[in-house]
């Protein structure tokens, strides 16, 4: 993203417990500064989950700073499923999906990872994917050895995949989350 505005300032903090960081590490960005906005107009409660009494913001974004004062965001908050005490990001599976199905030139979207509740790990990771193709339990499959082979972690990858005609997206083209959850919770 950048280095920081002058007067502004950034704290990491863990996205479970909110215990500090190091600004290194990756977890919640937080942003204190006179340029952060003071609320959600008329709704308190909104703004006690994102503003501190004494002036952080809580983003909603997960990212760390490098050695050279520089902001990297990895992801929102709401795109990390929690797997086996791991906070996986979808967005990063979802790169490793498409270098694995080989779609870096396709110009819509094809897939979607998405996670849902699960009893044994807190979290499963589902993919919805538009590609054509056989039997959903093989390509899955197939597509798990592909991803271990490349030396994706086993909790990264998939449970289950679902076929759908086309990716949910919302008006601006962003990938419509709530839409993807509700198709993988069936």
């Amino acid at each position: 993203v950048g280095q920081l505005m002058p007067g502004m300032a950034v704290r990491i903090t863990d996205p479970e417990t909110g215990e500090p960081r190091s600004l290194h590490e990756s977890g919640m960005i937080w942003f204190k500064g006179s340029n952060i906005f003071e609320g959600y107009f008329k709704d308190p409660k909104r703004t006690a989950e994102v503003l501190t009494d004494d002036g952080w913001f809580r983003t909603g974004d997960v990212g760390r700073v490098d050695l050279d004062g520089f902001l990297y965001i990895e992801g929102r908050l709401s795109r990390f499923s929690k797997i086996g005490g791991e906070m996986v990001p979808h967005e990063t599976v979802e790169e490793m999906l498409i270098k694995a199905m080989n779609l870096e030139n396709e110009s819509v979207r094809r897939l979607a990872v998405v996670g849902i509740p699960d009893p044994d790990k807190g979290e499963a990771l589902i993919l919805l994917s538009s590609m054509p193709g056989g039997p959903e339990h093989q390509e899955i499959l197939d597509l798990r050895y592909r991803l271990l082979e490349r030396g994706v972690p086993a909790l990264w990858i998939p449970k289950k995949l679902i076929r759908v005609a086309d990716i949910p997206v919302l008006a601006s083209g962003k990938l419509d989350v709530q839409a993807c959850v509700k198709i993988a919770r069936g």
